[in-house]
């Protein structure tokens, strides 16, 4: 009999990471696309850092940087009662921080892409920076919005070497799908490795093609022919 708690966490795991990424990425990719700040250059380096870094690397700083042992990791202990090293938690900010260019960089392309004489209509008009970016600007980038959510959640479904190190491998804590079918495979037990792979696999083709779905305006298509 599978266990089924790999899964479950992995799916809450990918769900609340989304979900906060949404509500952090909409002000720095608005931030991003329309700023003239000098520093403009080094916070999408930062921002797109982890494209590029080893997941094991990010995990690596991760763990060296929440340990108990450390100054840091000991504060957050003591004055916060929050330990981030081998626990959900942990493993949220790691997924955060690895999927973070994921949800930004569509979004920052969505507001790149408008056209600015939305926005300036919407300042003639007496609207705020507030209400012009919930009622004009975000409608009008609902594809690019999309596009980032569910990348988001498919690549916090597929991570590894950083869950690893900042999660460890506890058994109905932090034991993620893609961990559990290494677990397997390292037993030869490759039946449990399969079907762990077929879930994530069916789950994640299915979650792109609905992306391209709705994007390509397919639904749309079929409205219009009703």
């Amino acid at each position: 009999m599978i266990d089924w708690n790999p899964l479950v966490i992995t799916f809450k795991l990918a769900l609340i990471t989304t979900l906060l990424l949404l509500i952090i990425s909409v002000p720095m990719a608005y931030w991003l696309a329309y700023t003239r700040s000098r520093i403009k250059p080094f916070a999408e380096t930062l921002v797109s850092m982890p494209l590029v870094l080893p997941p094991t690397v990010i995990g690596f700083y991760m763990l060296l940087a929440f340990s108990p042992s450390n100054a840091f990791g000991t504060w957050l202990d003591e004055w916060l009662g929050l330990r981030l090293v081998f626990s959900f938690e942990g493993l949220v900010l790691g997924s955060m921080i690895y999927s973070l260019p994921f949800m930004v960089h569509p979004i920052q392309a969505g507001f790149s892409n408008l056209s600015p004489t939305l926005k300036h209509a919407s300042f003639v008009m007496g609207k705020s920076r507030f209400k012009t970016l919930i009622k004009v600007l975000l409608p009008n980038i609902k594809p690019s919005i999309l596009t980032g959510v569910i990348l988001a959640f498919a690549h916090t479904i597929g991570e590894f070497g950083v869950v690893l190190m900042i999660g460890g491998n506890l058994e109905g804590k932090t034991r993620v799908a893609s961990i559990a079918i290494y677990d397997e495979v390292e037993s030869m037990n490759y039946a449990t490795a399969n079907t762990y792979s077929l879930v994530l696999f069916a789950i994640t083709f299915f979650i792109l093609l609905l992306v391209f779905l709705v994007n390509g305006g397919y639904f749309s298509k079929f409205k219009s022919n009703d």
